[in-house]
């Protein structure tokens, strides 16, 4: 009989990917500022990538700080974007996406293991996440949801992008930006915006994917992180597809 046990680590951090995510997502959303997201945690790959070259031990109590100061970096340009050119900030932010993508693959350029550690900041490691890698998150994971729950809307307005570029940090180093990305939008998107349905009720179909998509990983050996995606996004679109056909049923 095959032991399972040991997803329970990965088990543990989608849970908490998920409820750390997924607030802030629908935060984005709220904002309309999807790319900046996407700019953000390419930005804190990009730092990563640096660290590894530059600095071996670039990680402190679980977090990437080259990373961060790059996520950092890219938050205050995010920032200074919304102030300078509001009318253009989906072009902007989605050339400071680029950029960060450029930079990326000229740092691994000349490194023999380049093209791995490229496919890595996409796809994740998640299935091999670590007990130790979860202290981290679940500290991020509890200051955001006291950010939502207990925050006044200027607290909240405050402290988003500084949480926001903390939490990307460390789930781009964990999972990759591709699974990053489908937590933080797909389910606040598809539960929340357009079926109007809680944020927990966003975090528990995420979850729900998550473990999908790492069963799938293990069971059939394919990435983890690309089958986090695609089974994340398809549980949403089940769940707007099984409440569409509810609300057809009661329409008389």
């Amino acid at each position: 009989m095959v032991d399972w046990f040991w997803l329970l680590t990965p088990l543990a951090a989608s849970l908490m990917m998920a409820l750390c995510l997924v607030p802030l997502g629908h935060r984005v959303l709220a904002r309309g500022v999807v790319f900046a997201d996407l700019a953000i945690a390419q930005w804190a790959a990009l730092g990563t990538l640096t660290g590894s070259s530059l600095m071996p031990n670039h990680i402190i109590a679980g977090l990437p700080i080259s990373g961060l100061l790059f996520a950092l970096l890219a938050v205050g340009l995010v920032s200074l974007i919304l102030k300078l050119v509001p009318d253009y900030r989906e072009a902007m932010i989605g050339t400071l996406y680029v950029l960060g993508a450029s930079l990326a693959t000229l740092t691994v350029s000349n490194d023999p293991h380049g093209a791995q550690q490229l496919a890595r900041t996409l796809n994740g490691d998640l299935l091999w996440v670590t007990g130790q890698s979860l202290i981290p998150l679940a500290i991020i994971t509890l200051a955001v949801l006291l950010w939502q729950t207990l925050g006044t809307t200027r607290i909240r307005s405050t402290l988003f992008l500084p949480l926001f570029a903390v939490a990307v940090t460390l789930t781009v180093d964990m999972a990759g930006i591709y699974v990053v990305f489908a937590t933080l939008i797909a389910a606040p998107l598809m539960l929340c915006h357009l079926l109007e349905r809680s944020l927990l009720m966003a975090a528990g179909f995420c979850f729900t994917g998550h473990g999908l998509g790492l069963w799938l990983s293990a069971n059939h050996d394919i990435p983890a992180g690309p089958a986090i995606v695609v089974t994340v996004i398809a549980c949403c679109i089940a769940a707007l597809l099984f409440a569409n056909k509810a609300t057809a049923l009661r329409t008389p």
